[in-house]
């Protein structure tokens, strides 16, 4: 595991553990986060999070996490040992959503499978 690997763990269990404490909104504790990608530099980090709650919600999410990313980072370098901080950018990640979805279709199916495999058997 390289340094950058290590970084990339540590913010995103800081940014994650930030998301829970710090805040008193209840939607930003439906926010996980799923993945950080900090550049080599550590100027920047994308962090892709998931979101289970309604459109408007996500919405809502989103420009709550824009407006606060500022702040969250300054949390985030008082929490980390290194020279620079990296500006963050809050990606919303559909994948969650869409296995959910998928699950659901797949789901649907075996229910309609069971009553005719049943009736073959008799």
């Amino acid at each position: 595991m390289d340094r950058i690997d290590k970084i990339n763990k540590l913010v995103k269990r800081e940014i994650s553990s930030i998301l829970q404490q710090e805040f008193q909104d209840p939607r930003l504790m439906m926010v996980t986060i799923l993945n950080v990608e900090v550049t080599r530099d550590l100027r920047s980090a994308r962090i892709k999070y998931s979101f289970l709650g309604d459109q408007r919600q996500l919405k809502e999410v989103a420009q709550s996490l824009h407006k606060l990313s500022g702040y969250i980072r300054k949390l985030l370098g008082a929490s980390m040992q290194t020279r620079n901080t990296p500006r963050l950018e809050f990606i919303y990640d559909k994948s969650v959503i869409h296995s959910v979805g998928v699950e659901q279709v797949l789901e649907e199916l075996r229910r309609k499978e069971k009553p005719a495999a049943g009736e073959e058997e008799e």
